[in-house]
């Protein structure tokens, strides 16, 4: 089987933010010929301006567009910020949804998953995730559900994931199914 590649991006710019440690984690539980790369860049990214989504747009946007477009799926981490997605995240997919026609997300599968130091996780912030990626037109992955609850007791100082059972077996169904969703619609394609 061929190798797939995952484009990864925390919704926080927070050096030591849980959600990134998340993501962090991920390559040491995927599947066999998964390789994962970490977008650091959400901040870098001007605020979303229609004036400037033609071509050519501004280098911070095309590298993010660029590198969505070459992976065979996305991962996105978001934290919860007054029960919705943070603006910085809400940035990046204005910029990759545009112009109308032409989203880099369009067809892309996508998986959702969160951490948040309250008693619920990102319940709410990934649903809005959720519609937001479903409006974009992506391939949301439906199921599980990963919501790492009460986050600070799970990650150290520096943000790096502690590691515990429950949350390591999601992730990697969370990864088994982002494999799977994008192999078939890898198959899709080529056909």
């Amino acid at each position: 089987m061929s190798s797939l590649k995952f484009l990864a991006i925390s919704g926080s710019l927070r050096r030591a933010s849980h959600n990134t440690g998340l993501l962090r984690s991920l390559p040491a539980l995927a599947p066999s010929g998964v390789a994962i790369d970490l977008y650091e860049g959400l901040g870098s990214l001007p605020l979303f301006n229609e004036d400037l989504e033609t071509l050519p747009a501004p280098a911070a946007v095309a590298e993010l567009r660029a590198l969505v477009a070459a992976a065979d799926g996305v991962l996105i981490a978001t934290p919860e910020y007054n029960s919705s997605i943070p603006g910085s995240l809400m940035n990046g997919l204005d910029w990759l949804s545009r112009p109308v026609g032409a989203s880099v997300l369009r067809g892309k599968p996508v998986a959702v998953l969160g951490a948040s130091p309250s008693q619920f996780g990102t319940a709410r912030a990934q649903l809005v995730l959720r519609q937001v990626l479903h409006r974009i037109q992506a391939q949301v992955l439906d199921h599980p559900e990963v919501t790492v609850f009460r986050s600070y007791g799970r990650f150290d100082s520096e943000g790096g994931f502690l590691g515990d059972e429950v949350t390591e077996q999601l992730l990697g169904e969370l990864l088994t199914g982002l494999v799977r969703m994008s192999r078939t619609n890898v198959a899709a394609l080529t056909v």
